[in-house]
């Protein structure tokens, strides 16, 4: 299975909570709202999950890491292709250096919490997404059939 890392950065304050998500612009979820993130690449030293979201957020959308706080191991199988299947390690941010800004492969936009474009998402979103935003952790495997649609699930809080 591949290691991948999805990190999504939580902005509050007394009147709203956002999230930043990016709309990718090629590649493996081309023209989908998500968050941020990518593969384990040796040859770019990620040595681990940790590194590897350090190095995503700074490549992708401009932006340094300073804390953040594993929510989510989510494993995703595409019975259809299989070179799809991973399992994404999840994290909320909510302290880093730098503004979002787009690059050649994400296009980062702030979201209210209650505006979440879950429609133009990947399908699983929706299942596991409003649970972390309550501040719950979780474990889950999402199971997809051709067209990205989620045909079986089974999520575990932790």
């Amino acid at each position: 299975m591949t290691q991948a890392t999805l990190y999504l950065l939580i902005k509050e304050n007394q009147k709203e909570k956002k999230l930043l998500l990016a709309m990718k612009k090629r590649g493996f979820g081309k023209g989908k709202w998500n968050g941020v993130g990518g593969k384990e690449d040796s040859e770019k030293g990620d040595i681990n999950i940790v590194k590897t979201a350090i190095r995503e957020t700074e490549e992708e959308i401009g932006v340094k890491i300073k804390k953040m706080e594993k929510v989510a191991v989510l494993s995703f199988y595409y019975p259809y292709k299989k070179e799809w299947n991973q399992d994404v390690s999840v994290f909320l941010v909510k302290d880093w250096q730098g503004k979002p800004v787009e690059s050649e492969e994400m296009l980062p936009k702030w979201f209210k919490i209650n505006d979440i474009p879950y429609n133009e998402m990947w399908d699983d979103d929706k299942y596991w997404l409003p649970k972390i935003l309550q501040g719950k952790k979780l474990k889950a495997k999402f199971i997809f059939k051709q067209g990205e649609e989620v045909i079986n699930q089974d999520i575990k809080f932790i």
